[in-house]
C-alpha cells in the first residue's frame, strides 16, 4: 500500500452507471495479474484449442477477455450485467469477437450448449446470496457444452491479516460469516485506493454448490508467486516485492467440468 497517497473511497454499485465503468477499468489489478488470471488461461489451455469458444462471464471492461483471445486463440465471447461496461469493452477490447448482456439472470443471445468453456473471474463476490450463486452456476452449465470446463477465479474471504500489493481483503483481522457484506479495497492506477462492498464466500463452499449445479471433477489451486514466475509477466514479476502475496496468497483458482 502507498501510504503517502490519497485515498479514494465509494459505497457498494461502484460498477454501476458509465462513471462505475470507467472507475473498474482504472483498477491497477497487479495481484490479479500475478496469481490470478495467469493461471486462469493456463488452466483453460489444457482443455482448449484455438479457435475454441470461451464465454468470460463478468467480463467488465474486457481486459481480462481481450488478453485471453491473444493469449489462447479463442474465439471469446464477453457478457456483463452491465450495459456501460460492455460499452466500455466494445471500445477498448478488439480482440474480443462478440458482447451479450445478462438479462434476469440470462445472457441474452447465446443457445444452450454454445461455450467449449466458461471462464468468470471476481464475480462470485459480487453476489448477496447462495440462490445467486447457484442461479449464475446453472446459466453457466446451460452455455456450456458436456464435458467443457469451467475455470473460476476468487478471492479468499479469509485473507484479511495482510496488505497485498493491489488490494486489501476485508478489515484487518476480521472474519465474515458466508454471504456478509465484506469491504474490499482496490488500488488504481493512479495510486488512490477505492474501497468497494463485496460479499464473503468461502472458497472451501464452492465445491459444493458446483456439484449441486451439474459440475463435476471439481479442483481448487491457489496460485503462488514462485509458480508466478514462470506464467505471469516477467515485468511485473520485477516491479513488486509481492512480500504479503509470498506469505499468504490470497486467490484460488477453482475449475470443473460441465456435467
Amino acid at each position: 500500500m502507498n501510504n503517502g497517497s490519497a485515498e479514494h473511497e465509494e459505497e457498494g454499485g461502484a460498477w454501476s452507471g458509465p462513471a462505475g465503468a470507467e472507475a473498474f477499468a482504472a483498477v491497477e489489478a497487479a495481484t490479479d495479474w500475478l496469481l490470478g488470471y495467469p493461471f486462469v488461461f493456463e488452466a483453460l489451455s489444457r482443455r482448449i484449442g484455438a479457435d475454441a469458444v470461451l464465454v468470460d462471464y463478468g467480463c467488465g471492461p474486457g481486459a481480462v477477455a481481450d488478453r485471453a483471445a491473444r493469449v489462447l486463440g479463442a474465439r471469446v465471447l464477453g457478457v456483463d450485467t452491465s450495459a456501460e461496461m460492455l460499452a466500455l469493452a466494445r471500445s477498448s477490447a478488439p480482440a474480443v469477437a462478440e458482447f451479450h448482456l445478462v438479462r434476469d439472470g440470462r445472457v441474452t443471445g447465446l443457445p444452450d450448449g454454445c461455450a467449449d468453456a466458461v471462464m468468470c473471474n471476481h464475480v462470485l463476490a459480487s453476489l448477496p446470496t447462495e440462490e445467486a450463486l447457484l442461479g449464475v452456476f446453472a446459466e453457466m452449465r446451460r452455455l456450456l457444452r458436456p464435458g467443457a470446463p469451467l475455470v473460476l477465479l476468487s478471492t479468499d474471504p479469509d485473507c484479511t491479516d495482510l496488505q497485498y500489493t493491489s488490494l486489501r481483503v476485508g478489515a484487518e483481522g476480521a472474519s465474515y460469516r458466508p454471504g456478509e457484506e465484506m469491504p474490499l479495497r482496490l488500488l488504481r492506477t493512479d495510486g488512490t485506493w477505492q474501497e468497494v462492498r463485496n460479499h464473503a464466500w468461502p472458497v472451501d463452499r464452492l465445491p459444493l454448490l458446483l456439484g449441486s449445479a451439474r459440475f463435476r471433477d471439481i479442483t481448487q489451486r491457489r496460485p503462488t508467486v514462485d509458480e508466478a514466475l514462470a506464467l505471469a509477466d516477467p515485468g511485473l514479476v520485477d516491479r513488486h516485492p509481492w512480500t504479503a502475496e509470498r506469505a499468504e496468497p490470497p486467490l484460488v483458482i477453482t475449475s470443473a467440468l460441465a456435467a
